[in-house]
């Protein structure tokens, strides 16, 4: 997660004077994608959806009260998430846009309320979001951002608050509270993890990165041993998920072609029945057939026998005539 806050500028970024130039930018990215009928997004704030860019305008220019001239009205935010975690956010633009806004209302915009230490909340702080989905000078196949403009002065009108002070926690003196920008981050970034439920690595930190950029070089020695160790450990943990992955497989192999041999005996054991069966049934059937045959052979040599005697008995009787 990249949070940046955006210099002053004279052009889009000029914060000395009204929104309207920063807003109209925001806009860009809309026509571009309505003309392609590609889902767009519009401004929202921590309660509402698809604001009007001219009540942006008018809301963020209102809320000046006692700040002068050259003093910043408003503070541009940058927060980009990276590829890894916006597929944690989810698989269609659509779906990560709603989790973008979730993540700024639910997470960030609290935490940056909570740094000025001014026992602050959401609600105090005056903000509107715009997203965008594409990066001109980036190569990167995800690259969905948000935009904030958040108001130097709270809901109320009568705080000052400028999160690129350096003052940090102060109680004494004219700037009292402060902002702590390392903590933001840091909060940010945790409870980006927590919402998404998002295994972060050590190298995916702002620690990591801000050490690595900015820190003594025992600590940078110290988190690239840290990381080549945390690497070896995964290593370690591939390898042992792989053997346990073959022996799993030769396991199941080996239990296949138990089953197919006892498939072939059993096959085999049945084509024996089969036959022993097929032979027993043919003698019966034989001896069957044998039976029947001397039975009618019998009765047939009992009915010529029957014939010849009545025969014999008529020519008798005409002999006797």
């Amino acid at each position: 997660m990249h949070i940046d806050f955006a210099p002053p500028s004279n052009g889009t970024y000029n914060n000395a004077g009204s929104s309207r130039q920063l807003a109209n930018y925001l806009e860009h990215e809309d026509l571009e994608r309505m003309e392609k009928s590609i889902y767009t997004d519009g401004f929202f704030n921590l309660t509402e959806d698809n604001i009007y860019k001219s009540k942006v305008i008018k809301d963020i220019d209102s809320n000046i009260g006692q700040l002068l001239k050259t003093d910043a009205k408003f503070f541009a935010i940058h927060v980009s998430p990276s590829e890894s975690e916006l597929r944690a956010m989810g698989n269609t633009e659509q779906k990560q846009a709603e989790a973008m806004k979730r993540y700024i209302r639910e997470i960030f915009i609290p935490e940056y309320a909570k740094n000025f230490n001014k026992e602050l909340s959401a609600s105090d702080i005056k903000f509107y979001g715009k997203i965008h989905f594409n990066r001109s000078r980036s190569n990167n196949k995800l690259n969905m951002h948000c935009h904030l403009i958040v108001s130097r002065k709270d809901q109320t009108n009568k705080k000052k608050l400028s999160p690129v002070t350096n003052h940090k926690g102060t109680k004494a003196g004219v700037v009292k509270g402060g902002f702590d920008r390392v903590n933001l981050f840091q909060q940010a970034e945790q409870g980006f993890d927590k919402l998404f439920n998002y295994d972060r690595q050590q190298s995916e930190t702002f620690d990591y990165h801000n050490t690595m950029k900015n820190g003594f070089i025992f600590e940078q020695l110290k988190l690239q041993q840290q990381e080549i160790q945390s690497s070896e450990r995964k290593i370690g943990i591939n390898q042992e998920n792989l053997f346990s992955i073959n022996l799993v497989n030769k396991r199941i192999n080996n239990q296949a072609s138990s089953i197919d041999t006892h498939i072939v005996i059993k096959q085999k054991d049945n084509a024996y029945s089969t036959s022993s069966f097929n032979q027993e049934t043919n003698q019966i059937f034989g001896s069957f057939i044998s039976s029947a045959a001397q039975d009618i052979r019998s009765s047939s040599n009992h009915e010529d026998q029957t014939l010849k005697s009545k025969k014999k008995k008529k020519k008798e009787r005409r002999n006797k005539l």
